[in-house]
């Protein structure tokens, strides 16, 4: 089996020092490798294929199968990282709390410890007088996703 600590120098190699970071890389039984990549200001597909080259010129076929997926961490992705709660501030998020909750505003902050998000609230929610500020620590997030709008 191919070792993920090699995959991971190799990845690290091309992106330290970058505005691009790992989302997340996972390597199945049968050598599927599959690379996701996240940048402060986006990935673009010469970013996939240049990763790609480096991890795949560094792997010998001959020794072991593999097969490679290097890929942008898409708006349909759940956000994973810190980092990427702080780039999509100003955005819509869906957000599913461990407790079961689900809350869904703009991202109006993103710390190292908490996202803050202003509520989209009903007009009933509104007349109750329920807070449009919903502080949330990373910790106590289940899922968040990006919520494109039309």
């Amino acid at each position: 089996m191919i070792d993920k600590v090699e995959i991971l120098n190799l990845v690290r190699e091309v992106l330290d020092g970058t505005d691009k970071f790992l989302v997340d890389l996972h390597i199945s039984r049968d050598n599927r490798i599959n690379i996701s990549i996240d940048g402060d200001n986006g990935i673009t597909i010469d970013d996939c294929i240049e990763l790609s080259r480096h991890v795949e010129g560094h792997l010998n076929r001959d020794v072991e199968d593999f097969e490679l997926n290097v890929a942008s961490a898409g708006l349909d992705c759940p956000l994973k990282m810190v980092r990427q709660y702080k780039k999509n501030v100003g955005r819509s998020l869906k957000v599913e709390t461990a407790d079961g909750n689900t809350r869904q505003g703009e991202l109006l902050e993103a710390t190292d410890e908490k996202i803050v998000l202003k509520l989209d609230l009903t007009k009933k929610q509104k007349k109750e007088g329920v807070s449009d500020v919903f502080e949330c620590l990373y910790k106590d997030i289940k899922t968040a996703k990006i919520v494109i709008k039309f």
